[in-house]
């Protein structure tokens, strides 16, 4: 996604953006035509847009990573066992003078678990990955000119319980990795040359679910710099209400915060504008808030018969709130909001815009090959745009809140989702997320659906009924125009259960109950939240299990799904059942369920972990898509060694009648029957074999499989030929094998090598779930004709170049351009040894010695002094010696460093292990700087300060070596 960056792109960088191919069209960058089974490229870069939220700032980049936990360090003695209590003064590694110099640079998104091996003694729901405890630090220096500010800080998801501490100071416990923690950190920050200190403890261990789940910050990170008067995170509340006649109404809320120390006041506006930027309407109100406080503005916006948002038209139209004092904009955001009706009836399902639509949908979870759960928000929208490509029109997004950019994608691309929380408890911190579920996302158009249950054992428990009413009654609390559901696998026949306080009863699976139930309850709207559960092995056309691989003929469900023919068939012929929703619509690290050892990953998408179609890809696209003839053939026609003998070929499609020819000779023509797949048993001879599509007894589509020849050439197809050279644009590469003719070939499995330039590989993979291969590194096997490798774009760098080899082939290379970006991040910093503790003399009339050195014992006894904060004026010119000692950190010990006082007040003189270093010869507030010499020793720091009669000195800033 390109929400919260902006980028200037040249009049010929676009122009050659824009000519790429269209999205219908299969062509390699070389002209080859191809594999159906690969994703159809995008051709150009995505439309950019504007920021949601203008006063976030990126903090994706300049982490320090360290895994495993770190003890927090025994207290011994009184003076210590005090200070360790007190706010700011966090110990071990949360603490302000932790040695960091060796933990290893991450940027976010980061999923530490992905890079383990798999490991047969691990748990194989998290796909045999170890996953521990790990710890991120990140130093932030704050303008000066923000002192004042509203500082908030924004973690997307910490997978999956973390503690957040702010310059020592805990300030966040998260107990979900599925909700984001916003943390205000006005209170403690420190400004100038000052840095802070984050420091963050995630628990990977902790089990939220039984897929994998990955470990680390896995989402995105902003800090928000506001006003002290500004628009609370999530404060626009703004869903459009259709009125009798065609015409709308937007009843617009605003939540106002005040940090500051007076009530403030402001006016704020609303206007809303189309997607050319004509303003259709507008409104403002004025509200004060009191210090430390909130308030709200209200307003109603009406509008006359806009387009409507649906699947095949996402229309969307942009919400401007400005809040304004004496005249500027002093904060803002950008809604995107969609004009749509949405409703579930009991007897004829869900109806859109008025419309009845059968939702066709997938379940998904937040997780890649390559990455894990860290997927960047480019190949977020990737994914939206693969699904759709399938024919679906609908995510549900299990088992947790969805990262923010993947709605985003959902509102832009036109897909439909059911929003579900992760757990099932009405307890108040978990009301809470929930709560925060619903008021972040409440203005999507994309969203139908609030899901408050997955298959919970209390579902059908009287105690079951009561949760999911309290959860429901919070949701409807926020948000009163979207139905509730309860996705349950049991329990809806019991006297009083979840379904019976819910809007929308869902089903998990159990499709011999639909009927049953329809008939006890033919007022209650029903759809599927989860079904069928088919799986298949990608390429693969025998269920084998000395090679642990399951057929893609659809014959293979678990006891509790169907395939996806079976499934299809129960929810396609009942127009009472609004909806399915297949498990799954990727394949997913974890899970394998039912391939033991060694596979890691699951079986049951429609496409792999890579996004390569599987055999359900096909049958889906024929289930779903009736705006254009689909058809397609499987399986490949390599079969050597197997002349003569019968293969089952299988002829998806949603045509009237298929001819079927091999080699130009006709082997059969069929009609085509409602829910069932054509199929015929052809001898296996070298060629091609051709299926025709008709209509009315016209031609309308064909589709072949061709037998191709030795591999010949490597290819690279990218889905974008450009990307952002911001640093954090991310594309997947399809890599392939094509024969001499530029057939692909697939049956390749070749190890492939990769070498980038002016970028990065973050991951690779193939959708072997047998493959424990790295999964982060610089080489892949195809598997059964394909992999992927994910590149990142270097931030300034001017074009990113791939080479990839296969032995005995030659090198492959693709280049794109990286056009001019500029994301608006805060600067890294440097690792930084803060020094807090410092011990003061009493002021005398004399200078004293500044060569003194107080023995350890002694120099506890002075007076305690604080950074930042300046000692009492003297009535007469003073002197005092400020002294603090450290052990310098790893890096500073062997290469020496920088000794930093952002800040002194007062005429000083710096002295370190009894030699001078640097003088101040000004009383006004100044930095001293001086040279630390490398060595491992203890260094005794000096300050012999002068105060002039009435005037208050001291530290007035952070003192800092790195």
């Amino acid at each position: 996604m390109l929400d919260r960056r902006s980028f200037v792109v040249s009049s010929s960088a676009l122009a050659v953006s824009l000519a790429q191919p269209s999205l219908a069209e299969r062509r390699g960058p070389t002209g080859t035509a191809l594999s159906p089974d690969m994703p159809i490229p995008l051709g150009h870069l995505p439309s950019p847009h504007a920021p949601a939220d203008p006063s976030l700032i990126a903090l994706n980049h300049g982490w320090l990573f360290h895994e495993g936990d770190i003890p927090v360090p025994a207290v011994r003695g009184n003076d210590e066992t005090y200070a360790a209590t007190k706010a700011g003064n966090a110990q071990g590694a949360a603490g302000l003078d932790y040695d960091d110099s060796d933990w290893s640079a991450v940027q976010l998104p980061h999923d530490w678990a992905i890079a383990h091996p798999a490991e047969s003694d691990q748990n194989d729901a998290f796909g045999y990955r170890r996953r521990g405890i790990g710890w991120y630090r990140r130093y932030v220096v704050l303008p000066a000119d923000w002192h004042g500010q509203y500082l908030e800080l924004q973690l997307g998801g910490m997978a999956n319980n973390a503690t957040v501490w702010f310059n020592g100071v805990p300030v966040a416990h998260s107990l979900s990795g599925y909700v984001q923690q916003t943390v205000d950190l006005t209170p403690y920050a420190r400004f100038g040359d000052e840095p802070n200190t984050i420091a963050i403890r995630v628990d990977g261990d902790v089990m939220e679910g039984w897929w994998y789940e990955g470990a680390g910050l896995y989402r995105d990170c902003w800090l928000a710099v506001r006003p002290a008067l500004h628009i609370a995170t999530d404060g626009v509340h703004a869903t459009p209400r259709a009125q009798a006649g065609g015409s709308w109404q937007i009843p617009v809320t605003v939540t106002l915060a005040n940090a500051g120390a007076t009530p403030g006041q402001a006016t704020v506006e609303a206007v809303l504008q189309d997607a050319n930027g004509r303003t259709l309407t507008r409104s403002s109100a004025t509200a004060t808030a009191a210090p430390l406080a909130t308030a709200t503005a209200t307003m109603l916006l009406p509008v006359a018969r806009p387009n409507l948002w649906s699947p095949e038209t996402p229309t969307l139209y942009t919400l401007h709130t400005r809040l304004v004092q004496g005249g500027k904009t002093i904060d803002s955001r950008r809604t995107e909001i969609g004009f749509r009706t949405a409703g579930f009836d009991a007897a004829s399902g869900f109806h859109l815009n008025g419309v009845p639509l059968k939702i066709n949908g997938m379940c998904i979870h937040q997780d890649h090959a390559g990455v894990g759960v860290a997927v960047p928000a480019a190949l977020m929208e990737w994914r939206v745009r693969r699904l759709k490509q399938i024919g679906a029109n609908a995510i549900r997004f299990t088992h947790g809140t969805a990262d923010a950019g993947m709605l985003d994608a959902c509102d832009r691309l036109g897909m439909l989702v059911m929003a579900e929380n992760r757990h099932f408890d009405p307890s108040p911190e978990y009301l809470a997320q929930l709560e925060w579920m619903v008021r972040r996302d409440r203005n999507r158009p994309s969203i139908i659906l609030w899901s408050v249950l997955n298959e919970e054992p209390m579902q059908g428990s009287e105690q079951g009924y009561e949760m999911v009413r309290r959860l429901a009654a919070a949701v409807k609390a926020l948000d009163d125009t979207r139905p509730v559901t309860a996705a349950m696998n049991d329990g809806m026949f019991t006297p009083l259960n979840g379904a019976d306080a819910v809007d929308v009863v869902g089903f998990n699976y159990k499709h011999g109950w639909y009927d049953r139930y329809h008939k006890l309850h033919p007022d209650r709207p029903l759809l599927s939240t989860e079904d069928t559960s088919a799986v298949m092995t990608r390429g693969e056309w025998t269920s084998d299990t000395a090679r642990n691989v399951l057929t893609s003929y659809d014959t293979e469900a678990p006891e509790w799904g169907l395939t996806h023919h079976e499934s299809w068939r129960m929810i396609g012929s009942r127009p009472f059942i609004a909806a399915t929703f297949v498990w799954t619509g990727f394949d997913y690290h974890g899970e394998p369920t039912p391939l033991p050892w060694p596979a890691a990953s699951s079986s049951f998408g429609i496409l792999d972990l890579c996004g390569f179609a599987k055999m359900a890809y096909h049958l889906r696209r024929a289930q779903w898509i009736t705006a254009e003839p689909v058809i397609a053939i499987g399986p490949h026609w390599n079969w050597a060694g197997r002349e003569g003998q019968p293969i089952k070929v299988m002829v998806p499609t949603n045509v009237d009648a298929v001819a079927l020819s091999l080699n130009g000779k006709p082997i059969g023509r069929q009609t085509c029957k409602p829910f069932e797949t054509l199929e015929w048993q052809v001898p296996f001879a070298p060629g091609t074999l051709e299926a025709i599509g008709y209509r009315g007894g016209r031609e309308v589509v064909r589709a072949s499989v061709t037998t191709a020849g030795q591999p010949a050439t490597l290819r690279l197809t990218p889905d974008r030929p450009m990307m952002l050279g911001d640093g954090t644009d991310v594309q997947p590469i399809s890599v392939d094998l094509i024969d001499a003719s530029g057939l692909h070939v697939p049956t390749a499995n070749d190890t492939v090598t990769f070498a980038v330039e002016g970028g990065e590989i973050i991951g690779v993979g193939n959708g072997n779930p047998n493959d424990h291969d790295p999964e982060q590194g610089n080489a892949r096997k195809l598997f059964n004709g394909f992999a992927q490798v994910l590149v990142r774009s270097s931030a300034g760098a001017k074009q990113l170049v791939l080479t990839a080899r296969v032995a005995g082939l030659p090198p492959m290379r693709v280049a794109f351009p990286l056009v001019a970006a500029q994301t608006r991040a805060v600067a890294v910093t440097p690792s930084v040894h803060h020094l807090g503790e410092w011990r003061r003399t009493p002021f005398v009339a004399q200078a004293p010695d500044a060569r003194t050195i107080y023995p350890a014992q002694q120099w506890r006894s002075l007076s305690y002094v604080r950074t930042g904060r300046l000692e009492e004026a003297q009535p007469a010119r003073a002197y005092t010696l400020i002294q603090g000692r450290f052990m310098p950190r790893r890096h500073v010990a062997a290469r020496g460093g920088t000794l930093h006082f952002a800040g002194v007040i007062g005429r000083a003189e710096l002295w370190v292990d009894g030699q001078r270093v640097a003088t101040k010869s000004d009383a006004a507030e100044a930095a001293m700087v001086a040279t630390i010499p490398a060595g491992e020793q203890e260094r005794v720091v000096t300050l012999l300060l002068q105060a002039d009669a009435g005037e208050a000195t001291g530290l007035s800033r952070s003192v800092a070596v790195w």
